[in-house]
């Protein structure tokens, strides 16, 4: 590992940044054509979304056309002006997907021929059927009925109205009812990943959290390559500050059998920073990214800004900028394609830095195509973000 931190060396000769990330660009994808990347065992829950896609619109011609509300400043300005009266806004829906930032993950990190078991509300008493459109090689277990989200999507951002009471119903209980108590212990024993994410969509995570610690941790063995632990809160803002920092504590209990990793937006991370009096508004990437790290104790702390991803691993932070999309086809789940591609590249043993190029990578062609890519198209949109031959 380099002696100084990746930002720092590009910091230390703004003439060479160019070059330097050409060049590791160019060295990642040389490396992963050689990689072996098939068949890692991950466990990913525990929500489940039926989402829409859905547009605002703004003039309508006639049946068939109409003009976009294109951003969300224009969209609240909308509202704003019906204050104390009345408006109506016509939202037109463009896809129905899966939702919920578990099975997105999971649909990314299933087109690099892993072998995944998903577990989370995906429907009862049967799956429902958008969920089986995901790969095959997803394992899929259902504990809960799924819930429903009205993504409104603007080019600067979306607005996500979600119907979660079923949620309720994700739960250690149910979990352990569906697997069996041996049959969750096999599963974590022989994984890669075990990611659980949309924290705070679920209310019961931090005793999921805390029953699994107890319950589970003890049976697993210790091993000297660790598995990940890949958590994301998605948003807490809604939480109570002394429920965040009771599941952020939680995690050092995971540090003896894998290799945790906290995964934040923009928004998040200074929420986070916020709440722990680490940080305020006017703190820089680095500087909290690096108090989150080591008030927490974990393998790594990785935080994705739209633009840019940052991560702290071993001490050391290391940041990119990534390939912004100026007119994306679709948003909804990019942050939880960079997540995917994150610690797919640490499961492949990656450098940090490279992990976020892989992670933004990932994001990148989601946003540009609406799918999550193969292996292959990753490696592809690597090479053309090398030669600068991407929107």
């Amino acid at each position: 590992m380099t002696s100084l931190p990746f930002y720092a060396i590009i910091k230390s000769n703004e003439k060479k940044v160019g070059y330097l990330m050409e060049s590791l660009k160019y060295s990642l994808v040389q490396h992963l054509k050689t990689v072996s990347y098939a068949h890692k065992k991950m466990i990913v829950g525990f929500d489940g979304f039926i989402d829409e896609i859905i547009h605002a619109v703004d003039k309508r011609m006639d049946s068939h056309h109409f003009t976009r509300i294109e951003t969300m400043t224009q969209f609240a300005k909308r509202i704003e002006r019906a204050a104390g009266l009345s408006t109506n806004i016509e939202l037109y829906p463009v896809q129905v997907k899966i939702g919920g930032n578990g099975p997105i993950m999971a649909n990314a990190l299933s087109q690099h021929e892993s072998d995944i078991t998903y577990i989370g509300a995906l429907g009862q008493p049967n799956i429902h059927p958008v969920f089986l459109g995901m790969p095959t090689n997803a394992k899929l277990y259902s504990i809960a009925d799924a819930a429903h989200t009205d993504a409104v999507e603007f080019l600067d951002g979306k607005i996500m109205l979600g119907k979660m009471s079923c949620l309720d119903d994700v739960n250690y209980d149910n979990i352990i009812k569906e697997l069996g108590e041996s049959g969750f212990v096999r599963l974590l024993d022989e994984t890669d990943l075990f990611a659980t994410v949309n924290w705070s969509m679920l209310p019961h995570m931090t005793d999921i959290w805390a029953s699994i610690a107890t319950n589970i941790l003890p049976q697993l063995s210790k091993k000297a390559i660790k598995p990940i632990f890949f958590v994301d809160l998605a948003d807490p803002e809604k939480r109570e500050p002394q429920e965040i920092k009771r599941a952020l504590d939680l995690l050092k209990q995971y540090n003896p059998y894998f290799n945790v990793v906290l995964g934040l937006n923009k928004k998040e991370a200074y929420d986070i920073g916020a709440i722990l009096k680490l940080a305020d508004e006017h703190s820089s990437l680095e500087t909290l990214n690096q108090a989150l790290y080591n008030y927490l104790g974990i393998y790594s702390v990785v935080i994705h800004p739209v633009d840019q991803s940052c991560t702290v691993i071993d001490g050391v932070f290391y940041h990119d900028f990534g390939p912004l999309a100026k007119k994306p086809k679709l948003t909804t789940g990019a942050g939880d394609n960079f997540n995917a591609g994150f610690v797919f590249g640490l499961m492949l043993g990656l450098r940090p830095h490279e992990a976020l190029l892989l992670g933004m990578s990932t994001s990148g062609f989601y946003v540009r195509q609406a799918k999550s890519p193969t292996f292959a198209e990753l490696v592809q949109f690597l090479a053309d973000w090398d030669q600068n031959n991407i929107d």
